[in-house]
């Protein structure tokens, strides 16, 4: 299915969802977006849902000498998730990853006080 851009894209899923409404019941509704472009088709839903919309703020923890090769990722309170695959296969050590998480963890601090 293609898309006009990121809004079409959260247009149409809100139908969608809005069609398939009774099946949630009165169970209560909130919907979270991934910036940056994930908030544009969430906001459409809630919009459309009549429900609160919040982000998840994550960043990647990308192998020191290749930072496109994610070897985890952190988001908020905390969340680490780590890909020991990738860790082991590029020798990486958890202190050179802990340089990678701590310039990441305050790119998500001032990315989560800016989405926020």
């Amino acid at each position: 299915m293609r898309f006009l851009h990121r809004r079409d894209a959260g247009r149409r899923l809100a139908e969608h969802l809005e069609s398939r409404r009774a099946e949630l019941g009165d169970a209560p509704i909130v919907v979270l977006g991934l910036p940056r472009g994930g908030v544009p088709v969430a906001e459409e839903v809630a919009r459309t849902l009549g429900a609160p919309l919040d982000v998840i703020v994550v960043r990647k923890l990308g192998v020191p000498d290749q930072p496109e090769l994610a070897a985890g990722a952190i988001g908020e309170n905390g969340t680490r998730a780590l890909n020991h695959d990738v860790l082991r296969a590029t020798g990486t050590t958890m202190e050179k990853l802990a340089v990678v998480e701590a310039r990441e963890r305050d790119e998500l601090a001032h990315r989560i006080a800016r989405f926020r």
